[in-house]
């Protein structure tokens, strides 16, 4: 009477046992299935990195030409500057100079008209400036001697 029971069990281990097993090759396509997805996706991690890397050797060269360009424009416009800074210089010179010439034109004039006063004062009489006495006689041609504006041009002092 036991023999049904024990035959039953005894069924149910082999099917356990073929279910151990069946489950045992399950597991191992399984574990092959996610080896063989992890290993594509390693291939495709590594393919983004180099990739990536790629990407950022081509924008190191684009950035170093870019830089070479700066540098460039750089140095002309320094060179330029440095022109204009001496021209500029050369400039501030000759305003000097011709300032300084101009001040002691303007001094000779203003001497002159002071020296008109010695001779008597042309605008009594309403005519040119005359010298009053033969013998102190320094204007012969009967010029006056009144302010007149002193012209002068850059050309007139280059050498």
């Amino acid at each position: 009477m036991a023999s049904p029971i024990g035959t039953t069990s005894g069924s149910s281990l082999a099917q356990n046992s073929a279910s151990e097993g069946d489950l045992g090759v399950v597991m191992d396509q399984r574990k092959r299935k996610r080896m063989i997805s992890n290993r594509e996706s390693a291939r495709r991690s590594r393919m983004r990195k180099q990739k990536h890397l790629d990407d950022l050797g081509a924008q190191v060269a684009q950035l170093s030409e870019e830089n070479h360009q700066i540098g460039t424009n750089i140095n002309i416009a320094t060179q330029h500057y440095s022109g204009i800074q001496a021209e500029n210089s050369v400039l501030r010179a000759q305003v000097s100079e011709l300032s300084n010439r101009l001040e002691s034109l303007n001094e000779i004039i203003n001497f002159l008209n002071a020296s008109n006063g010695v001779f008597g004062s042309g605008v009594a009489h309403g005519g040119p400036m005359e010298p009053v006495d033969e013998f102190l006689n320094l204007n012969p041609f009967g010029l006056g001697f009144g302010n007149q504006a002193v012209m002068a041009s850059s050309e007139m002092f280059q050498c």
